[in-house]
């Protein structure tokens, strides 16, 4: 097995932990007046470090397919199988635990999602049709980070508008529009970062520093914004936003230069079992929030009991899944 795959496989259990982080802490984050400040802003801070988890899975396909190879028939298959059980896995909690109308989700399934977390289906089939087009070649390392800040920052049009004396000077316009564009630059990214030599001290440590510092801005950002506004909102949270965009170039380095020569245990676990926890998780937060099986009135707590009981609840069911989906068509 070569360090490439140890990477990829060690990254992919990480992000699967924070997809799982995020939707846990996500109750805490928007009903900011149900709970202590503190207790709100641990949260928020988790779910800040967390929201680099999408790119990283974009990045860990674009790595995949945007080089040599790109996604072959058996990929779509598996994807669009993937999209229809977890679809009926979530129209059959629907009916049976929950009061949303089912109607309205089967008349717009080419629309939107059944339950909320299976965009990322709809969102992934883009990447795999245009792979055949893209072969990511190898990018000077000045270039690629000329290139990270002008669309990551300074052209993204989801930077924070910064203004002096009437005058916007960022973000500046390229007529940048739609996530898909950073999801496709994401996957462009993993496959030229991954390609790149990058195994330097300095740059490791720097990437470190950098996704701590990212992370540190969006929460105190998301804490400006709950008090300018007197209520959440993910000015500083979206995936194609400029701090996580830095989050997701730094982890990626990081992961990649630091967990290369083994794949680690609990990680590995987690990576292989990665489409069934993502396919099965979101319900079972929802269970257990609607259901009062949650610890509230200890909130950090109750984070650390829903994170773990949704993890190894999913795992077993992704486990389960496998024994039966032998050729792994939806596991």
């Amino acid at each position: 097995m070569s360090s490439k795959i140890y990477w990829i496989d060690n990254l992919r259990g990480i992000a699967c932990l924070m997809v799982v982080m995020i939707h846990t802490t996500t109750w805490y984050i928007t009903n900011p007046a149900s709970v202590t400040t503190f207790d709100w802003d641990v949260a928020n801070i988790l779910n800040s470090a967390s929201r680099v988890s999408v790119p990283l899975f974009f990045m860990i396909s674009g790595y995949l397919f945007f080089g040599e190879r790109s996604a072959q028939p058996r990929h779509f298959l598996r994807i669009a199988l993937c999209l229809l059980f977890y679809s009926a896995i979530a129209m059959l909690y629907i009916v049976l635990f929950t009061s949303i109308n089912n109607e309205l989700s089967i008349r717009n399934l080419l629309q939107k999602p059944v339950f909320y977390h299976l965009w990322f289906f709809f969102a992934i089939i883009v990447i795999y049709l245009v792979s055949p087009l893209i072969q990511v070649k190898a990018v000077n390392g000045k270039m690629l980070l000329a290139l990270m800040v002008v669309l990551g920052i300074v052209a993204n049009p989801n930077t924070v508008p910064q203004k002096m004396g009437g005058f916007e000077w960022l973000p500046i316009n390229l007529y940048i529009g739609g996530d898909t564009f950073y999801y496709l630059l994401y996957g462009m990214l993993g496959r030229a970062l991954g390609m790149m030599d990058t195994q330097k001290r300095a740059l490791t440590w720097g990437c470190a520093a950098l996704f701590f510092a990212a992370v540190f801005i969006i929460s105190r950002g998301t804490l400006h914004e709950l008090q300018w506004r007197g209520n959440f909102a993910d000015t500083w949270y979206l995936y194609c936003g400029p701090m996580v965009f830095l989050c997701a170039i730094s982890l990626f380095t990081f992961v990649k230069n630091t967990l290369n020569s083994r794949s680690l245990p609990g990680l590995t676990l987690i990576s292989h079992h990665s489409l069934g926890i993502y396919g099965f998780h979101a319900l079972i937060i929802h269970a257990l929030r609607t259901r009062g099986v949650e610890l509230r009135a200890l909130p950090l707590l109750d984070i650390v009991w829903v994170f773990a009981a949704t993890l190894l609840a999913s795992l077993a069911l992704s486990m389960l899944v496998q024994r039966i989906d032998r050729r792994r068509f939806i596991s």
